[in-house]
């Protein structure tokens, strides 16, 4: 049983996200909260699995909130959950070990999915946003803000997972790049966890940000 906490201040989307995930076999929602300090509250009292964390709240919002969590209790998942206009907040959030962002409005399978993909310890950026996360991952290859991967644990990598590397710089998903390497979802998935086994990477974010600030897709081998 995967437990969830859903914190948004509209009362109406927690009651409705509460209800529908209640109705899932696998997900129990164990608390909901309207702002960040609520959830540390909740956190506190009963610790989640997966927190559903709308990114603007008042008196904390969720980047700050992200932020605490994750210092505090680094093994708990945070799903954003975001607008389409919220790019300045993107940078932070994944900075500080969000899994995952979703867009508000995704259908309740995609967002059962979601659940399930970031508990299992993958990330998760909806499609429609995952270009503008590049974006900004190119931004933040020119800030401050550096992933620290060793030589000789680039040398480990093999030619194929080098090539999953190139599409995970492009923001590409599972599917995306088995269809451009010709081979299964779940090969994909095998790669990846190799991938950041050898490079010592807690996550597909940290894999992608690295990959950016590195240029790795320019510089694999052929």
């Amino acid at each position: 049983m995967i437990k969830v906490l859903v914190a948004d201040d509209q009362e109406l989307i927690r009651q409705s996200l509460q209800i529908v995930l209640d109705s899932k076999e696998n997900i129990e929602v164990t608390d909901v909260a309207a702002n960040g300090q609520e959830v540390i509250q909740c956190v506190r009292r009963q610790r989640p699995d997966v927190i559903l964390m709308d990114i603007r709240m008042p008196k904390m919002d969720g980047v700050q909130c992200t932020k605490i969590i994750k210092e505090n209790y680094p093994d708990i998942k945070i799903i954003i959950l975001t607008t389409f206009d919220d790019d300045e907040f993107v940078y932070n959030a994944l900075k500080f070990g969000a899994s995952g962002y979703l867009l508000k409005g995704v259908s309740m399978d995609e967002l059962v999915d979601a659940i399930v993909t970031v508990y299992s310890g993958r990330a998760m950026i909806n499609p429609d946003i995952a270009t503008k996360v590049v974006r900004l991952f190119s931004q933040m290859a020119k800030a401050d803000y550096t992933i620290p991967v060793g030589i000789k644990d680039e040398s480990d990598l093999t030619k194929t997972e080098w090539k999953v590397v190139a599409e995970v710089e492009k923001g590409a998903s599972n599917r995306e790049i088995a269809e451009r390497l010709c081979l299964s979802e779940g090969t994909v998935r095998n790669y990846l966890s190799a991938i950041l086994n050898k490079l010592d990477l807690r996550d597909r974010t940290q894999l992608a940000i690295w990959a950016v600030q590195t240029g790795v897709g320019k510089r694999r081998p052929d």
